[in-house]
């Protein structure tokens, strides 16, 4: 039924002014057109990422959005740590870590939080 629809990451945030920053400045995303005055939709390669405000900002203690950037994982957590982003470290049985990247054999992964604490993630396979 909806194995054929598109599908977004939606991201509460506590100010959609202060989250404009982080997604458009730091995450290089590109807001589209919309009617919703509380709500931003970026487009992401082929899909959307819908950041609105709400009073359950970073509640979500899993990740909210990942990012597939193929062999980039290196180059892209290097980038975004040069912009100030701190990336977490998880103790995760039979997962080593290179610097702020995870390997799980031939899978990478890297996680960071936006300003209100929703947990992202960047994979290098997806």
């Amino acid at each position: 039924m909806l194995g054929d629809k598109s599908a977004a990451a939606t991201i509460a945030v506590k100010s959609l002014e202060a989250a404009k920053k982080f997604y458009e400045g730091t995450l290089g995303l590109k807001p589209q057109p919309t009617d919703d005055p509380d709500g931003v939709i970026y487009k992401s390669g082929n899909s959307m990422v819908f950041v609105y405000e709400s009073q359950f900002a970073g509640t979500n203690k899993a990740t909210a959005a990942s990012w597939g950037v193929g062999d980039d994982i290196e180059k892209v957590v290097e980038d975004l740590s040069s912009k100030g982003v701190k990336f977490e470290h998880y103790d995760i049985p039979k997962v080593t870590r290179d610097g702020d990247i995870h390997v799980m054999g031939d899978m990478k992964a890297a996680w960071f939080k936006d300003p209100d604490g929703n947990i992202l993630n960047l994979v290098n396979k997806m």
